[in-house]
């Protein structure tokens, strides 16, 4: 009720108007009970025609009248919600795609869209009918009150059964925040089960994991539906509750109304009408004890939304350099994964002129890919700094940082989007002519041109369905785009067949010779070997530069590369 209550509270002078047609549109309500006790007691006794055309051509435009001011409450619920809904589906999204990388990978990727997707619970259940239905009920008050005229002992009788329900209402929703909050968090690991088993497919089947996977659904599956079985248990019991209490209350009105008639304290038509206004006024605590298990959703939304928006979010704001020069340096870097005991490495430092060439060695493991994360800013170090020309990546705007950066990572993914958009993405004012120098440079030609609609056609399952070394040039291709000053390429030649790798160290030669401070990620002996020299990231904790030695022909491979900065200290 929180948030209905910040949404009308947002809007003062909507909120008073929604207040005035609900007092309008319930006050027009009591013309159809008002015209059965009229027509019992008048036309009946009387039979003038014209009295009943009266009533009754009245009691038609009340109800015309009445169906008015609701459509007009309905309308101003649906533009007090507009912009909240928007504000709350895009804000999810938002903390979603600008969450750092190692807050969103902590949780699980089913839980992550358990949590957005309660932003559309959250519209569902403060849906303007259900809005409008909350505030039929504090006019309840005018049915009791009218009730209370024609006869005080049927107006308590009614009262007793309207705070039951309401008590029922309240009750239904304390009961039911437990186990709506836990069907959302199994939901959640049933989410990572069926993403796991679509996203890795060929793992499961290749490697027998039906049954480790099924059985984790069938547990996870059974526990759902036992809360699930709860969750409608109590609102099944709500909503039979709410119909015998319609019912008892009914029989409660016309059996004492009776009595009061046979003792001359109440006429039929009164009674008759007195029954209909208990109706009315029971109908929206119904409507309300019925919206329970929607509203204990919408609470336990809301609350995920709220832990999920105090996720650290990278930042939007600080320093964008004139002109980056290549220039980088880590001065006692250190890492060390949440919950590890000991550093991936630590006290790293070095610095690297423009131009520079420094190879990064180490087996799987070692952290290779974290320190090429690192260097992006995907991940934050746990002690020291990495500079940029002088300047601290933390102050730096990850956004502008990136678009320095031709970033070639070891497992590429893509957009569910063009192959044009994928390339497009970091640099948006690419037109056709460098879209195809880029597929060219790639070695992504030929693929573009076998592909039915070239650059326009979609990729989809984030590019896993490609091949690996399809992948890896369509991520060169996207690298490329950039254009800039700071290339990472972290494993340049896996999942590449010669000549695939032959064009990537072509590339990087390339790089090299327009001025290109490179740093390449890999295990590869003939890349190091190549290397004049490189960081041992199994040198443990502490990583070390290794010098080759070198003779009178020097490298092969990498000879057009510049020869890495002097170390500043490892």
């Amino acid at each position: 009720m929180k948030e209905l209550l910040a949404r009308l509270k947002s809007r003062p002078a909507i909120f008073s108007e929604m207040i005035a047609a609900s007092l309008l549109a319930n006050i027009l309500a009591l013309a159809t009970p008002l015209f059965v006790i009229q027509v019992l007691n008048r036309y009946i006794a009387h039979g003038v025609d014209a009295t009943l055309a009266t009533l009754a051509i009245g009691t038609v435009i009340a109800i015309l009248l009445e169906f008015g001011f609701r459509q007009v409450r309905l309308r101003l619920a649906a533009s007090v919600n507009a912009p909240f809904n928007r504000e709350l589906t895009n804000s999810a999204f938002a903390v979603l795609t600008g969450a750092k990388s190692a807050a969103g990978e902590a949780m699980a990727p089913g839980l992550r869209q358990q949590i957005v997707s309660g932003a559309d619970t959250i519209q569902t259940t403060y849906a303007a009918p259900n809005v409008a239905a909350l505030f039929d009920v504090p006019f309840v008050l005018i049915f009791v009150s009218v009730l209370f005229l024609l006869s005080p002992t049927l107006a308590v009788i009614v009262a007793v059964f309207l705070v039951a329900v309401f008590a029922v209402a309240l009750m239904t929703m304390a009961t039911l925040r437990a186990p709506t909050r836990d069907m959302l968090t199994t939901g959640g690991r049933r989410g990572t089960l069926i993403g796991a088993a679509i996203t890795a497919a060929d793992t499961v089947r290749a490697f027998n994991a039906q049954n480790f996977i099924n059985r984790q659904w069938r547990n996870e599956s059974a526990l759902f539906q036992r809360l699930h079985r709860i969750v409608m248990g109590r609102q099944g019991v709500v909503q039979t509750l709410s119909i015998s209490a319609q019912g008892l209350m009914s029989v409660a009105v016309i059996a004492t109304g009776a009595v009061l008639v046979v003792q001359g304290q109440m006429d039929v038509g009164s009674m008759i009408g007195a029954n209909i206004l208990a109706a009315r006024a029971l109908g929206p605590l119904i409507k309300l004890a019925q919206m329970s298990e929607s509203f204990v959703k919408a609470r336990q939304a809301l609350a995920l939304l709220h832990e999920f928006s105090k996720i650290p979010r990278e930042r939007t704001e600080g320093s964008a350099l004139g002109e980056y020069s290549g220039a980088l340096e880590f001065q006692d870097l250190g890492f060390a994964h949440p919950g590890q005991r000991t550093p991936l490495f630590e006290s790293m430092s070095l610095k690297l002129e423009p131009k520079a060439l420094l190879v990064v060695a180490g087996s799987n493991g070692a952290g290779k890919t974290t320190l090429a994360r690192l260097i992006v800013g995907l991940l934050e170090p746990t002690r020291g700094k990495i500079l940029a020309n002088g300047v601290d990546l933390a102050q730096i705007v990850p956004e502008w940082w990136r678009k320095q950066i031709v970033y070639l990572p070891q497992e590429p993914g893509f957009l569910n989007a063009t192959i044009r958009d994928n390339l497009l993405a970091g640099n948006p004012d690419l037109d056709d002519g460098a879209l195809n120098d880029l597929a060219h440079a790639a070695g992504l030609k030929s693929f573009i041109d076998q592909s039915p609609e070239g650059f326009d056609t979609p990729l989809t399952a984030n590019g896993a369905n490609l091949s690996l070394g399809v992948r890896r040039r369509l991520a060169l291709a996207r690298a490329l785009a950039t254009d800039g000053m700071l290339v990472v390429i972290d494993e340049p030649t896996e999942g590449l067949d010669t000549e695939g790798a032959q064009l990537v160290i072509e590339t990087i030669n390339k790089l090299a010779k327009r001025g290109r401070t490179i740093v390449v990620f890999s295990h590869n002996p003939q890349i190091l070997a190549a290397a004049p020299q490189y960081v041992d990231l199994n040198s443990k904790p502490v990583p070390k530069l290794v010098r080759n030695k070198k003779d009178d022909k020097g490298p092969v491979p990498l000879e057009a590369v510049p020869t890495p900065a002097k170390e500043s200290g490892s």
